[in-house]
């Protein structure tokens, strides 16, 4: 995810940093750097202009020129605005009586069903029983996909063969208050482009049953295109949030900064791959952390309490905090993180350089480095992982010839492992700025 944009943009901000003193020329030459960074990662035209026209105002005035770091207070600047440009964050409305309707709307191909049974095992988790209902009777085999999905779940799916859409709604939802169900997953019909046909369908379902949220999924991989979906399907039914999918394969994530600026419909969530815990709550702060190469810390950590027990997730979170573990510890982390998905999603959260390194490998060539890693620091003794000062270089030849690596891959991960201790201890002592990418949790009250 915004691969080829967040290594353009660092290539940006190391020139900036290497500046003690900032002119307007070096401020412009950015600003322009900045511009073709965004263009070429398929952001809207005028929220590239409104973007570069508000950073640079800020990055020529008081606020960078009497900053005792100005390069710095620039990436802060441009941090601020592009949280401002991806929007507020929206949360999912499960308010009202029940069942509450969840309408998935898009066109085809968009991932629709998928998002449906992740949306299902999300609201699972929280506690809510959920019915789904297979509302395309004409893509072949998309009933047989949401019932696939409903079986992985466990969760029912509501099917009538020879019922339209509209009616089968409301059949599903008598079921559903019958049943004491909370929340209904509807998965609507696509076509492969907007038409009235299936416009006249949603606006059917809505009059029968009006939705608590009615959500449009769209491909991010189609660029720009996203958001002359968005607006068609905005001027036809009131949508109430955007889920962006297959957000995993596309490099450039053009769509995602410029699709609430332009439409004003908000973002509610991320789908990040193809398993059914792939789906990212949208927070715009930890997503303009990640686009920034700054990683996306306390994301990582949800997904570490998500896949650990409370107490397993509660002691990583304090070692990584205080950068008092060990590479016992590391390790340990290393064989419980393979539950929290590809490894290379995990590492490219991460800030520093360590995140950077990851978004510069292609996903094997993580796994692989992840294997030689594990590899190394299981040829150590237990004395060496706990204090790893005595490696000294009689003990790093030992430890390479024991993990079938060389003694520079050695020396690497002991850097590699030196800043991340370095890091996580600087984060605990900005838990203040760091908080906010939590919106009221700082890391402090987060690790205590």
């Amino acid at each position: 995810m915004f691969e080829t944009l967040t290594g353009r943009l660092n290539q940006v901000f190391d020139q900036l940093r290497r500046r003690g003193k900032l002119s307007v020329a070096d401020v412009d030459a950015a600003m322009r750097e900045v511009r073709l960074a965004l263009l070429e990662a398929d952001v809207h035209y005028s929220v590239v202009k409104e973007f570069v026209s508000r950073v640079r105002e800020r990055a020529v005035g008081v606020e960078v020129s009497k900053a005792l770091n100005p390069g710095q207070q620039v990436v802060k600047i441009v941090n601020e605005e592009l949280i401002a440009t991806l929007g507020e964050p929206a949360p999912l409305n499960l308010s009202g009586p029940r069942p509450r309707l969840l309408l998935l709307v898009g066109l085809q191909g968009s991932g629709k069903t998928t998002v449906a049974g992740k949306l299902a095992q999300l609201l699972r988790s929280r506690g809510e029983r959920v019915m789904l209902v297979a509302g395309d009777p004409y893509r072949p085999a998309a009933i047989q996909q949401l019932q696939t999905l409903g079986q992985r779940l466990d969760v029912p799916v509501h099917t009538e063969n020879g019922v339209k859409p509209p009616e089968l709604t409301v059949r599903a939802m008598a079921k559903a208050q019958n049943g004491g169900f909370g929340v209904v997953i509807v998965d609507t019909a696509g076509r492969s482009q907007l038409d009235d046909e299936l416009m006249n369908e949603l606006r059917a379902i809505v009059a029968k049953v009006p939705p608590a949220e009615t959500l449009l999924v769209v491909d991010a991989m189609i660029g720009q295109e996203a958001l002359h979906v968005a607006e068609g399907f905005r001027d036809a039914v009131p949508l109430t949030g955007l889920v962006l999918s297959k957000m995993d394969g596309d490099a450039r994530g053009g769509a995602a900064i410029s699709i609430r600026s332009v439409t004003g419909v908000p973002i509610k969530f991320l789908g990040t791959g193809e398993k059914l815990d792939a789906l990212e709550v949208y927070n715009p702060e930890r997503l303009a952390s990640r686009i920034l190469g700054m990683g996306d810390v306390l994301g990582l950590i949800e997904k570490a309490e998500a896949a650990f027990d409370e107490k397993a997730a509660r002691d990583q979170a304090r070692k990584l905090s205080s950068g008092e573990f060990t590479l016992e510890d590391l390790a340990e982390m290393m064989r419980s993180s393979k539950k929290m998905g590809p490894m290379s999603q995990m590492l490219e959260m991460l800030p520093g350089n360590m995140g950077q390194a990851a978004r510069n490998l292609s996903p094997q060539d993580v796994e692989r480095q992840f294997k030689t890693t594990e590899a190394i620091i299981s040829s150590m003794t237990i004395a060496e992982r706990r204090d790893p000062e005595i490696l000294n270089a009689r003990r790093r030849r030992r430890i390479a010839g024991g993990s079938g690596t060389q003694v520079q891959e050695v020396n690497r991960l002991m850097k590699q492992f030196r800043e991340m201790q370095r890091l996580f201890k600087t984060l605990q002592k900005t838990g203040g700025r760091f908080g906010r990418l939590s919106g009221d949790r700082g890391l402090s009250r987060l690790f205590g």
